[in-house]
């Protein structure tokens, strides 16, 4: 692998931008955003304004033009923020439900939508899940019946981030329910139509971003929202799917590295019978065991990064990231609020929170048993 895949001056520059922003609008802010259930959507505008929505999309829109490393960088840095609610409340935005609008949509689709999302003057939720399809996709109910130039949605979604703070949705639906894979669609879903509702929901963790759960009753948008072909949405969110599991890696590496370098902090400066916790071999081991398996999972997270960058198809690699990661992090969050002791179990610990944001990971997404049960057909079993 290149040395050069993230660390060109140009990488290091926008590192530097992005650090700027984590440390003067988002550390100093983690526990408010916590408390109140979600962040100041201002702050996606500041993002727009840094050029931090649109790395990979296309200029005309407003977009970067540039490659997978550098959402990697950008994800590196937000995943450090402190607060995982708020890294996946921008993330849904930037690489879980704009792709396929980015990559599929009209030029008029995204001349209304995608735009003023790159600009950061529109924030867009994933609407996939369902209370009987999570990870199974294919159970998806929610129903889009063609009604002249229109759509006409009924059903609901559940567990969608940025429920309150959306201004558009993709949407997947079933558009024909006798034509099996064929027959779903992604369909752009303003929130102020009529028809449509939320209620938030109360989570242990991530809790620096809203959750919801969506309502759909006799909502009309154009069938000219569709995103690509009608009856390609499955398709068209598998794809989408690989965005989210490679930012979910990025941020999880992150996320741990900066739990890591807190505990450490943390065992130099207590004291326990006479000496730092840092100087205990118990201590010390479980710091190089953390250390050693997240170099592991960055570089797996690398090569899938790598995969992205040359145009390859990075599906199993990516998996099996999604897979790896979504357990180290877990691992080293475990680690970390137990060398903390009491004070890791306070609210106000970041290796506390990372306790429980953590968790998200292996269910988030694609559970690690579904992330199995495609790699065991992948290896013929």
């Amino acid at each position: 692998m290149p040395n050069n895949l993230m660390s060109t001056p140009e990488h290091e520059l926008f590192r530097e931008t992005v650090r700027k922003f984590v440390e003067d609008e988002l550390r100093p802010r983690a526990r408010e955003f916590d408390e109140a259930g979600r962040f100041d959507k201002t702050l996606y505008k500041k993002m727009g304004d840094l050029g931090m929505l649109g790395l990979r999309y296309e200029p005309e829109y407003g977009g970067a033009g540039l490659d997978w490393s550098f959402s990697a960088v950008m994800f590196e840095e937000i995943g450090r923020c402190d607060n995982a609610g708020v890294a996946m409340g921008i993330s849904v935005h930037t690489d879980m439900a704009t792709p396929s609008l980015a990559e599929f949509g009209t030029p008029e689709l995204k001349a209304q939508y995608l735009a003023p999302s790159i600009a950061g003057d529109m924030v867009s939720a994933i609407a996939v899940t369902e209370p009987d399809a999570g990870s199974d996709v294919a159970g998806v109910k929610t129903r889009a019946v063609r009604d002249g130039d229109d759509w006409v949605i009924n059903g609901s979604k559940i567990y969608i981030t940025n429920a309150a703070t959306a201004d558009w949705l993709c949407l997947l639906a079933v558009t024909d329910p006798d034509a099996g894979y064929g027959g779903y669609s992604q369909i752009v879903v303003p929130t102020d139509v009529p028809g449509f509702r939320y209620d938030l929901l109360d989570k242990i963790g991530n809790r620096g971003s809203d959750t919801g759960q969506l309502f759909f009753e006799d909502v009309r948008v154009p069938v000219a929202n569709t995103i690509g072909d009608i009856g390609r949405g499955f398709q068209q969110q598998m794809m989408q799917f690989q965005d989210e599991r490679l930012v979910a890696c990025v941020q999880a590496m992150a996320q741990a590295e900066d739990v890591w370098e807190e505990t450490r902090r943390w065992a130099e400066e207590r004291i326990l019978f006479g000496k730092p916790l840092s100087k205990m071999q118990n201590t010390q081991f479980k710091m190089v065991e953390m250390k050693t398996k997240i170099a592991a999972a960055k570089a797996l997270t690398r090569d899938c990064v790598q995969k992205r960058v040359d145009g390859e198809d990075a599906t199993e690699l990516i998996t099996m990231a999604k897979l790896y990661c979504g357990r180290v992090i877990r691992e080293v969050a475990d680690e970390c609020i137990q060398l903390h002791g009491g004070y890791g179990y306070m609210r106000e610990s970041s290796a506390g929170r990372a306790f429980v944001d953590s968790r998200l990971i292996s269910i988030g997404g694609g559970t690690d048993e579904t992330m199995m049960q495609y790699l065991a057909k992948q290896l013929g079993f």
